[in-house]
């Protein structure tokens, strides 16, 4: 029995158009797609419903290679479930990494508890534990929480571009269109899909503002740098097509001409760059950190750094204050020249 993740035109809006379905029948696995519509009725986005939906794909055809069904009935769910399943997606080559397996088990244990809510599945012997809770930064008041079962992720480490990591990869492009995607990317920390989902009138050019559209469908504005800005003017009047698409970054050449650019199209472009100019590291998300690690260079407080970023707690801007034993010396003999210093009682 195979499955796969279907997107279904349903008039009805208590259901999600994002279905898990086995695969020679067409039939809805019923407990995944209840789930789904739950999300689906909560108004998350059908980005996060899809992410969903495979994340749950992974975990049914694990079952049904150990039931031999994709149903699952609350007999055989036991203490080890979930436990089991970290084992086989520990096991599987290549292995995928910690967050991933992270991502999948607590999207399985959301949709089993939203079919059986006193399902056993949650519990795992030896994983649960109480411990303290506080803060980033010290803020707030402590809490004790429940751990849950995960694996343990390495800690996250931001590598960004160098100064001459960027030139070279800015001087390969030679049209408006895509230096105005970068820029956006290296001097704004704009996400790859939040460039794609600019629209003309998102573009404050007057106003020298920017309006995105982050997780969540969350506005936020940003200010435009001056490059920018003529970067974008320049497409605009220049050669973004008309008539085309209501997308800012349209499609230039070829049958899709004036149609919104995809996500695989700004892949194969930043790939065909980086095979050009031999920058292997150089993709969308490495020119957000790359953003941010120079704002936090440069001085910005982390409140700003969060807003400018888009992130939903702190926690997640703090992964890119590093700072290097030069930066500790640096900060050091600026403040140190600041301070009150006690008067010498040796003569020089």
């Amino acid at each position: 029995m195979k499955f796969r993740v279907n997107r279904q035109n349903i008039p009805s809006g208590a259901h999600s158009p994002i279905q898990v379905v086995e695969q020679s029948t067409g039939q809805g696995v019923g407990w995944i797609n209840r789930y789904l519509d739950r999300d689906y009725v909560r108004r998350l986005s059908d980005k996060t419903l899809y992410s969903y939906a495979h994340s749950l794909l992974y975990f049914v055809r694990w079952w049904e290679s150990v039931h031999h069904t994709g149903d699952i009935s609350l007999a055989d769910l036991t203490e080890s479930t979930l436990l089991d399943y970290v084992r086989y997606q520990s096991g599987r080559q290549p292995q995928p990494s910690a967050s991933t397996i992270n991502d999948r088990v607590a999207t399985a244990d959301r949709a089993i508890r939203n079919e059986f809510p006193d399902a056993p599945c949650q519990a795992a012997p030896g994983f649960h534990q109480v411990y303290l809770h506080r803060r980033p930064l010290g803020l707030g008041r402590p809490r004790f929480e429940l751990s849950r079962l995960r694996v343990k992720e390495p800690k996250l480490t931001i590598v960004p571009l160098s100064v001459d990591e960027v030139a070279r990869f800015w001087a390969s492009f030679h049209n408006a269109r895509d230096l105005a995607i970068v820029g956006l990317m290296l001097m704004h920390g704009l996400r790859s899909a939040e460039v794609l989902d600019l629209n003309p009138e998102d573009v404050l050019l007057s106003e020298g503002q920017l309006r995105v559209r982050g997780k969540g469908s969350k506005l936020r504005y940003l200010p435009l740098a001056p490059e920018t800005t003529q970067l974008v003017d320049h497409y605009l009047r220049l050669e973004r097509p008309n008539p085309c698409s209501a997308a800012l970054f349209v499609v230039l050449k070829g049958p899709a001409r004036g149609t919104r650019m995809t996500p695989a199209g700004l892949r194969s472009l930043f790939r065909y760059h980086r095979q050009t100019t031999g920058i292997q590291m150089a993709n969308p998300h490495r020119f957000r950190h790359t953003f941010a690690s120079d704002m936090v260079r440069a001085g910005i407080s982390l409140p700003a750094l969060m807003q400018l970023m888009g992130h939903a707690d702190i926690e997640t801007t703090l992964h890119y204050v590093l700072v290097t034993p030069q930066d500790v010396y640096l900060q050091y003999s600026r403040a140190a020249a600041q301070c009150i210093r006690p008067q010498s009682r040796f003569p020089s």
